[in-house]
């Protein structure tokens, strides 16, 4: 079996994609991939997953763990729920894409109708790009969110930080006299 090729179900979420709801969660794209494999035949399905880790970075402990079966020749087709799962660095995704193309492994996005079996999608680089400007656009508004509320004295999480209290409207963080001492003494000892 060991010499048998694998098929990877790639399942990847960022933290910009957990805005998006259920629909991208890892579960159900593992459902997804699954049931995608299952109907079409593909050799030995194999779950690699990258949870919580930007599409815009390539270094995914997932995603590199591929890559080395790539390399060693053991993969067969990769599997992904569509082309943002692979990355939103357009063209790190295409060096990505011709990588697998030199090594002859088929790469599937379901959703985007994606299969390098087929031949080529005149679309698929611009799908890229839209995917790429999604990441970044998205990055801006958190930013621009971030920015706003600091500068109007709000405060940049729902989660009362070590030491602090909500006040009764929950509007605003009171010292937590008690918690206060702690952090000043290991302020205090940071110092010595």
């Amino acid at each position: 079996m060991r010499n048998e090729k694998i098929t990877p179900l790639y399942e990847h979420l960022s933290r910009d994609d957990e805005l998006q709801g259920e629909s991208n969660s890892i579960s159900n794209q593992k459902q997804m991939l699954e049931d995608f494999a299952r109907r079409n035949g593909l050799p030995n399905p194999t779950h690699f997953t990258d949870d919580g880790i930007s599409g815009t970075r390539f270094a995914r402990p997932g995603f590199l763990a591929i890559m080395e079966e790539v390399e060693a020749g053991r993969v067969e087709a990769i599997v992904i729920k569509d082309m943002s799962r692979l990355g939103r660095d357009y063209l790190k995704v295409g060096q990505v894409m011709e990588v697998l193309r030199q090594r002859g492994v088929r790469l599937i996005a379901i959703n985007d109708g994606v299969d390098s079996l087929k031949g080529d999608d005149d679309f698929t680089p611009f799908r890229n790009i839209m995917n790429e400007f999604y990441a970044r656009d998205t990055s801006r508004k958190i930013r621009f969110v971030f920015k706003s509320k600091g500068m109007s004295g709000k405060h940049l999480t729902g989660t009362v930080i070590y030491g602090y209290l909500w006040d009764e409207k929950r509007e605003h963080w009171l010292v937590d006299e008690e918690a206060a001492e702690v952090v000043r003494r290991i302020f205090s000892l940071t110092l010595e």
